[in-house]
């Protein structure tokens, strides 16, 4: 009897392990097919950009406009008779370096306190379980719904009741806390792997310690998105700082701007370019601090 000869299969597609199989390319989309698909887009963005642009350059071009120029008919955007004269005026009337002072103390301190407190309470909100704290993040998310003529009477009756009354002070306690920054800071938190706490803690490492040297330095990108938009809310103040002021010197950027208002007419010429020159910090800030808005790498320290 011939000896029976067993052969090796040949390897096929079916057969080949998938880590030996070549990938496929896949296919490229010609450029004119790409640019057709992004075009609606495209243009709506542009048009969106469009329009809120505009309100922002026609208020800068209104502020190097003479006065006759600025209501007369039928308007044009670009002023005829370039003049800075506005600008000269606007420094001469008010005590810009003043009021910078004031308004910048105001808006520093409060947007440390704020961002400060708003990651600890975000952060024990976040990592901690208790029934009692859900209660409370539900009563933090509450008071955004109340408008902020509501809470005006009791909170002045608190500062004036503690002696805050006419002073920085008391501009700066009510603003420390705000829901949106723990909101904020609670929803960030909740994406670290709580194996990394869990790892900090069998190192030996203390509560205080895992939130200053893990859980801030991760945090960063949402410390600052909300260090700009606090700094930007205490710049931009206006009602409470008017209430609880009554000394001139200390008052701050946007009050002492409503007193170029006069009770039957508005030198358009001299609160344009005024209005121009407190927006500036504002500028600067942005541009200085958008690129540390960024996303942070939440894995960092992890093993598969």
């Amino acid at each position: 009897m011939a000896s029976e000869t067993t052969l090796a299969p040949v390897p096929t597609a079916l057969t080949t392990p998938a880590e030996q199989r070549v990938p496929l390319r896949p296919r490229r989309v010609p450029l004119r097919v790409r640019v057709l698909r992004s075009l609606p887009s495209t243009v709506a963005l542009a048009v969106l950009v469009v329009l809120f642009l505009f309100p922002l350059v026609w208020f800068l071009l209104s502020s190097v406009k003479p006065g006759g120029e600025l209501f007369r008919f039928p308007l044009t955007i670009l002023p005829e008779q370039w003049t800075f004269d506005g600008y000269l005026r606007a420094w001469e009337r008010v005590d810009f370096s003043l009021y910078f002072r004031n308004t910048f103390v105001v808006a520093t301190i409060t947007t440390v306190l704020t961002v400060f407190f708003s990651a600890a309470t975000g952060y024990a909100l976040a990592k901690y379980r208790a029934w009692w704290l859900s209660a409370l993040f539900v009563c933090i998310l509450a008071t955004t719904m109340l408008p902020t003529e509501v809470i005006l009477t009791p909170t002045f009756t608190v500062i004036r009741d503690l002696g805050l009354y006419d002073t920085l002070a008391g501009i700066i306690v009510p603003s420390v806390i705000t829901a949106s920054g723990i909101f904020m800071f609670r929803q960030f938190f909740l994406t670290v792997p709580d194996e990394l706490l869990d790892a900090a803690r069998m190192d030996g490492a203390r509560e205080l310690s895992i939130f200053f040297r893990i859980m801030l330095p991760l945090s960063k990108p949402i410390a600052i998105t909300l260090a700009i938009f606090s700094f930007q809310w205490r710049w931009n103040d206006y009602i409470w700082p008017l209430i609880v002021l009554a000394d001139p010197d200390r008052f701050t950027l946007q009050v002492a701007l409503r007193s170029l208002v006069g009770a039957e007419n508005i030198d358009w010429t001299l609160l344009l370019p005024a209005s121009v020159i407190s927006i500036v910090p504002l500028v600067v800030l942005f541009f200085v601090a958008q690129r540390y808005v960024m996303s942070a790498d939440l894995n960092s320290g992890l093993k598969d």
